[in-house]
């Protein structure tokens, strides 16, 4: 029976050293998690086994450590175009596959190869590579994505350890999955939502800035030489009036939309610009509902889904901090898991942040109360993503014909503005005759 050294870390981040005796590689490292340790670097150890136990340690451990190393100068090393972020999609239909084979009884190791072997993605498939180079020298699936960040967040790593620790390592990849694919479904309702009416208000934008720019000064060269200065209806001499004021200041018009484009980005990048920017998206009068109940919908179904997979609730309080995408909601996490760090309940701080409705709060409360907490918060999350389908329905069937109004208004005063002078000529020449 062949000697393996390694290096692990308990369950508190505590590092320690031994050898373990064990038929496989494999074996060695399941002896070494039933002992409630994750191995960190393992390798076999040659000739007397019955020597020193810390110089085989050592030993082993510089055997396996270059293989950690080579995995992260490989990663340092990535062109820019393979450290891209990878398409939400792409990630939960990998974490979909991998959860079938290991569902199925495939080794992990096995199952990231045959995974490295079929993407199409040069991110994915590198990344794969080199997870399975480091779960053969001794990592943990785990720390093996904590060398990805920009491909797996702390969302995914910590769920992935919380199934390594509690066996269920299919179970959350599944969750994973299905997980990212409700978030990337709402997601896609949304944007396809707001496609449409971007496109008309672009649409309109161009039309009138080609009308004021091309056409206008055309019609202000006839009306001069025919009306023989005569004054021009209100409306005419407004159009004509802007159309003037755009030739002459289409640059600085320019400039300082770009400025002010460039300030803003930079306005929302502080901490304080963020938080004023949300506070103002969840008070804007149409959208800001369906903004709320996004980011609960959000936040919710990532809380409920962390504490399912058996993550800690501060951290998971932790996660959906840094996950929810608006400082507001954000804020509010940070309350919550100081009261609970207190030995408080979620209810009141929830409350007190006056951002969630008093459904939200009291499905909470009955959750706390009766033990059932995930499961109520992914039911709260459904609830809302229902509302969100609804609610966008219904802002698509008012806001498509409302910019279809509004592009009318705009063309068709500029066309009336330009006909009236012409009616006004053929009057006259009519009374002449």
């Amino acid at each position: 029976m062949a000697k393996f050294a390694y290096i692990a870390k308990d369950p508190s981040g505590k590092e320690s050293r031994g050898t373990i005796e064990a038929p496989t590689q494999a074996q060695a490292i399941a002896k070494i998690r039933g002992l409630g340790l994750f191995p960190s670097a393992i390798g076999a150890v040659g000739g007397d086994s019955g020597g020193d136990s810390k110089g085989p340690a050592k030993k082993g451990a510089a055997a396996a450590a270059p293989k950690k190393k080579s995995m992260g100068s490989m990663e340092i090393k990535l062109p820019k175009f393979m450290r891209a972020k990878v398409k939400p999609k792409d990630l939960s239909t990998l974490t979909r596959q991998l959860a079938t084979l290991v569902d199925a009884g495939l080794p992990l190791l096995r199952g990231l190869t045959v995974l490295q072997k079929q993407t199409q993605n040069p991110t994915l498939k590198e990344a794969l590579a080199g997870m399975a180079e480091s779960v053969q020298g001794g990592n943990t699936f785990s720390d093996s994505l904590t060398a990805y960040p920009k491909i797996f967040n702390n969302l995914y790593v910590n769920m992935v350890k919380a199934g390594e620790a509690g066996g269920v390592l299919e179970v959350v990849l599944n969750r994973l999955a299905e997980f990212a694919e409700k978030a990337e479904k709402l997601k896609n309702k949304v944007k396809g939502a707001m496609t449409y009416p971007i496109v008309v208000l672009v649409a309109a934008l161009g039309i009138t800035a080609f009308l004021l720019v091309a056409v206008i000064p055309k019609f202000q060269g006839i009306f001069k030489d025919m009306l023989n200065g005569k004054e021009l209806p209100a409306i005419t001499q407004f159009v004509i009036d802007a159309s003037n004021f755009m030739i002459e200041n289409g640059l600085a018009i320019g400039a300082g939309v770009v400025a002010f484009v460039i300030l803003f980005k930079l306005f929302a990048k502080t901490k304080g610009g963020k938080v004023a920017l949300d506070h103002f998206k969840l008070r804007l009068p149409a959208f800001g509902s369906l903004i709320r109940r996004t980011c609960i919908s959000r936040m919710t179904r990532t809380l409920g889904t962390l504490m399912a997979s058996g993550v800690p609730v501060l951290q998971a309080l932790q996660i959906v901090r840094d996950t929810s995408g608006n400082a507001v909601i954000a804020n509010a996490m940070q309350k919550v898991h100081d009261a609970v760090k207190e030995g408080e309940s979620m209810t009141a701080p929830l409350a007190a942040s006056k951002v969630f409705p008093p459904m939200v709060i009291s499905m909470v409360q009955v959750g706390e109360e009766t033990g059932a907490l995930p499961d109520m918060l992914t039911r709260i999350a459904n609830t809302y993503d229902d509302e969100v389908d609804n609610a966008v329905a219904g802002m698509t069937s008012i806001i498509e014909p409302m910019l279809i109004l509004i592009l009318a208004v705009v063309v068709g005063t500029i066309v009336i503005a330009m006909f009236m002078p012409m009616v006004q000529l053929i009057g006259n020449l009519g009374q002449q005759a």
